[in-house]
Formats: structure tokens, sequence, C-alpha cells
């Protein structure tokens, strides 16, 4: 059986790697965290499952940074991943261009309207973004990795309930822990 955060989460990167141009690692990361946040804010859930920690260049989903280190077959079966040796001949300013291939379509058919309305806007707002833009877009001040950043510090988990604040398309802090908690619960009871 397939986890669906995980098939969603493959075909958040196949969408986002189809719909925005240079999208490298630190452009997918910061894409995938916007869009996961958005969609908690609004639901109290995110879309992909993954966790993102407050690293010095902005949020970092580190289990699937770790991934790309030694892809799992359904990652290798998806896309082409740039061995180490490709990843240092292709030296960007302090980057390393990180620039992922598809090898499947993307498959909407795990996702709700709101998840591909936010898949869409997320990247109809970064589509010609580089990485550095993307890094100064994730540290804006007041933001869950800013705040992370500040008051917990570096490599810590960014909580998803930053990411609720008093604007209109906000859950409220007691409806998101209500949902949050909920969840939880399936987890615990389903698996």
């Amino acid at each position: 059986m397939v986890n669906n955060n995980r098939e969603k989460m493959i075909n958040m990167i196949i969408y986002f790697l189809k719909n925005t141009k240079r999208c490298g690692k630190t452009k997918l990361f910061k894409l995938l965290y916007f869009a996961d946040f958005k969609h908690f804010k609004q639901t109290g859930k995110s879309i992909s499952g993954l966790e993102y920690y407050a690293w010095d260049r902005g949020p970092v989903p580190v289990t699937l940074f770790e991934e790309f280190k030694n892809p799992p077959k359904d990652l290798s079966e998806c896309f082409i991943i740039p061995t180490k040796k490709e990843l240092e001949q292709n030296q960007e300013e302090d980057y390393q261009f990180f620039e992922l291939k598809c090898r499947k379509k993307f498959d909407d058919k795990c996702f709700s309207e709101r998840e591909l309305k936010i898949l869409e806007e997320i990247s109809f707002i970064y589509k010609e973004a580089c990485a550095k833009d993307m890094i100064e877009v994730s540290h804006l001040k007041n933001q869950p990795w800013d705040k992370t950043y500040r008051e917990k510090g570096i490599l810590e988990k960014i909580d998803f309930f930053l990411a609720i604040d008093n604007t209109i398309d906000s859950l409220s802090k007691e409806v998101a822990k209500e949902r949050f908690e909920e969840i939880e619960e399936m987890k615990k009871i389903f698996g």
C-alpha cells in the first residue's frame, strides 16, 4: 500500500518541476514548504506530510534532503537525481544547482481541489524565481521560518501552527489544533 502523503509529495515535486523554471533542490524545498504551510493555515494539515527544519538558508524538509543523497526506489523510479560528481560540476554562486528530471507524469488523482489550487498558485507566483529569491522570501520577518530561527535557533523543527494568523483564509488556532488532533488520532487508529 502506498502512503497517501508519500504519493502526494512525489506528485508535488513532479508538478513543481513541470510548472516552474530552474527548479533546483533549494527552490523545490521552498515550494513544498510554501504549499504545505498555506494548506495547513487553511485546513489544519499539510499536503505532503513532510516536516521542515530551520536551516540557515531557510526551511528544509530534512527527510527528503537525506533521501536525495541515497534515493529510495520510489524516488529513483520517478526522478533522475544528479550524482555527487554532477552536483560538484554545477556550482552556481555558492549554491549547488540540483536539478531533478521527471521520469513520470503528474497524477492529480490523489489531490483535493484545494490542494491543486494551492499547487497552481504557488507555481504561478514563483515560476520565474531563482533559488536566491526563494531563500529571501522564506526569510520574511515573523513568518514560520523566521520565528523558529530567532526563537528556537538553527536546525529546529518549524511548527506548522506558526502559519496560523488573523487573515481571512486562516483557521483559528483552536480549530487548527482540533483538526490536527483528529488527524493524529486517525493515524494512531489506522496507521
